[in-house]
């Protein structure tokens, strides 16, 4: 009595799938660049490291911005300045910078600066709007990480695939190949 073996078929057909996916989507490569970008940013989405970079953001970088919107426009102001105490001093407006230098030289040297610092001091407005979602998204996916990071080597996930599918290939295709009509050249015994 013959068993069907169109079921076999499709077995064999889902083992051979399971086989070819992986290589035909770069399984091998991708997982790899995943568990190398896991690892990198093990260190930076740990739960410490998160709080205190965004207590950074929050407590440091942000209060800046006021500095440097007032650094921007004292920078504009500091040619006026330095001319409006001229006058009263008896000095001209370099004998101004000089004495500034010598006598309050921190006080001197941030005002000579402001000018060169404009360029820096408008980017950390747009700069903080930047990196406000960054900061927001790493805090909001600690969990997430440490779930992902709690998986097996991404670098598994190729065998996940092709072991079971070269189990289907094996289990399905043996009894195929067993199975095979007799051909012309071997004939059955015939029995009575």
């Amino acid at each position: 009595m013959k068993q069907p073996r169109a079921f076999l078929w499709p077995i064999l057909l889902i083992g051979v799938a399971m086989v070819i996916a992986p290589f035909a989507m770069s399984l091998p490569s991708k997982a790899a660049a995943g568990q190398r970008m896991m690892n990198n940013f093990h260190p930076i989405m740990q739960p410490a490291s998160v709080r205190q970079t965004a207590a950074y953001y929050s407590q440091t970088f942000v209060p800046l911005r006021a500095v440097a919107i007032g650094g921007t426009q004292a920078a504009a102001e500091v040619p006026k300045m330095v001319s409006a105490l001229a006058k009263p001093l008896h000095m001209t407006p370099a004998g101004v910078e000089q004495f500034l230098a010598t006598s309050f030289p921190a006080m001197g040297g941030l005002l000579s600066s402001l000018p060169k610092l404009v360029p820096i001091f408008t980017k950390v407005p747009p700069g903080l709007d930047h990196y406000k979602p960054l900061v927001a998204t790493m805090t909001a996916n600690v969990a997430n990480y440490a779930a992902i990071d709690s998986l097996v080597n991404f670098r598994l996930f190729t065998w996940f695939f092709l072991v079971p599918g070269v189990l289907l290939v094996l289990l399905a295709g043996w009894p195929l190949l067993m199975r095979r009509e007799p051909s012309a050249s071997h004939p059955r015994a015939v029995t009575t």
